[in-house]
């Protein structure tokens, strides 16, 4: 049987990507149904609104707008068994991680520092100071791109030192960073070898299935 949050999900979210409804058709609050006071706090933001409706359908976010790739992360997390204080760290990891897709620095070179991660952590840090939260949101796609040194460009030594200072920097936040990056990865059209790699490599992380 279907939990309550499962049932409003299949509603307007799901509505609007399958028959083409405008997004008049539906609020932001409708999809992303805030829980905390915090929650409601950031989706007041204008700025943080305009984020969330960036994205065409491309590679790996075939959902296009970045409001529904949080709303598909907010599904997995769902269907974890975790207690109430990780769900909702990893609520807001999810809804701020990727909203600043649209303000990054795309050019060549590229500007490291306007990365999209960077600027979430930025923009959440005007909400809270907890460590854990602000260090995966700047970290998220660290764990994808060490892959993607070793097994996509063969810069092996370079990959394996960057995954050090990833899990170095994590420290105790391992366990939580995985359950995010599990969540994260398993949505749209992504590949998931990535992922695989990471269950099979790093010690320390409890494996859920």
């Amino acid at each position: 049987m279907k939990t309550a949050y499962e049932l409003l999900s299949l509603t307007k979210s799901h509505l609007v990507r399958k028959i083409n409804l405008p997004m008049e058709a539906t609020t932001i609050e409708t999809i992303i149904q805030p829980e905390t006071e915090i929650e409601k706090k950031i989706l007041k933001d204008t700025t943080f609104r305009k984020g969330l409706m960036w994205g065409q359908p491309r590679y790996g976010h075939p959902e296009g707008k970045i409001l529904f790739h949080i709303h598909d992360v907010f599904e997995n997390i769902e269907k974890l068994k975790v207690d109430g204080e990780t769900r909702r760290k990893l609520r807001l990891i999810a809804l701020v991680h990727d909203t600043f897709k649209f303000d990054e620095h795309k050019g060549y070179p590229r500007d490291w520092s306007k990365h999209h991660s960077i600027l979430a952590r930025q923009f959440f840090e005007s909400y809270s100071s907890e460590k854990d939260i602000l260090d995966i949101i700047e970290l998220h796609d660290e764990a994808y791109y060490s892959w993607r040194m070793i097994a996509l460009y063969g810069r092996e030594e370079e990959g394996e030192k960057r995954l050090e200072k990833l899990l170095y920097k994590l420290g105790d936040n391992l366990q939580l960073y995985y359950l995010f990056f599990k969540c994260d990865t398993q949505t749209g059209d992504k590949i998931q070898a990535p992922l695989k790699w990471f269950e099979e490599t790093i010690q320390g992380i409890e494996i859920i299935l």
